[in-house]
């Protein structure tokens, strides 16, 4: 298969699904969670069938009406339950959890499962602090890459980089799954583990250029990724047989609603990454290389 055939559909498909995620940014942004905006989640396993009406009625009692409420469990039965509202006061959450304990006789201490607060300020700050973390991995890359490689590479990794991350983003906004503080840290995973397909495919691009001077950089790009594709599709096979276990596990048997997340989103982030290590970073690179060689003869022409 020539993959730098292919990479004008390859790269018109990425733009279409990142065109895709932009419009759905714009319409409905991203279900942010109370890291980024503040306030309190309280998240209880009612033990039995429960309506979001009589739900609603206790949380009157205490002006919190107006909360989002979201069901969680195998099915639309679920038992479990998650409150999210503007900033609720230690008292007040103790008031409201007792009152789900009165209505509901069979919960037990065990089983409210999470209860957090943070305040807007925290908020603001992690949002801040995870575009700095995302803008210094990305320049230490980007730097590093050029030093071992060359500056067409590093921007071409980076380009890969940027691409898995609009494409996480896309998903979550598509799907409006809660996000937190583990999205953030799923992210910069995935960036981690992807630039590491990209440079094992430009180190091998820069050997068989070594190698074969004077042979067709098409046909060396081609080469290159044909030769280190086993290695990319299997580390990533495994690792996604480990994440598939993990969402199942978050899903049905341990953990919370944020590393389901966290699962979903290494997931969605490491076929991202596999794809655009293979159609996307050595093709870019050898695009520009090609656009800068007929730029160069049009120079000399003129």
């Amino acid at each position: 298969m020539s993959f730098v055939k292919v990479r004008f559909w390859a790269f018109l498909f990425s733009a279409l699904l990142i065109l895709a995620g932009i419009v759905s940014l714009a319409v409905q942004g991203l279900n942010l969670g109370i890291d980024f905006t503040g306030g309190t989640i309280i998240h209880l396993d009612l033990k039995e069938n429960y309506s979001m009406g009589e739900v609603r009625a206790l949380l009157a009692q205490y002006d919190q009406e107006g909360a989002s409420l979201q069901r969680v469990g195998h099915n639309d039965n679920g038992h479990e339950l998650i409150i999210k509202a503007p900033h609720i006061s230690e008292a007040q959450r103790l008031d409201i959890i007792n009152a789900f304990r009165d209505s509901f006789p069979a919960m037990t201490a065990e089983d409210v499962l999470q209860v957090d607060n943070v305040g807007p300020v925290i908020g603001k700050e992690l949002t801040r602090e995870a575009f700095l973390a995302l803008a210094l991995a990305a320049a230490g890359m980007l730097l590093y890459i050029t030093i071992r490689f060359e500056f067409k590479f590093a921007c071409s990794a980076v380009l890969a980089l940027l691409h898995d991350v609009l494409i996480i983003v896309a998903f979550f906004s598509f799907s409006q799954w809660e996000i937190n503080s583990p999205f953030i840290a799923a992210v910069l995973t995935i960036i981690g583990y992807s630039i590491n397909d990209t440079i094992v495919i430009f180190d091998r691009v820069r050997e068989n250029m070594k190698r074969e001077r004077g042979r067709d950089l098409r046909e060396i790009v081609d080469d290159s990724i044909s030769q280190s594709l086993s290695r990319c599709i299997n580390t990533s096979l495994t690792t996604l047989f480990v994440l598939l276990s993990l969402f199942v596990a978050f899903s049905f048997f341990v953990g919370g609603i944020n590393l389901k997340v966290f699962a979903l989103a290494l997931l969605i982030g490491i076929v991202s990454g596999t794809y655009s290590s293979i159609f996307i970073a050595a093709p870019f690179w050898y695009s520009w290389k090609e656009w800068e060689k007929k730029r160069s003869r049009g120079y000399k022409t003129a």
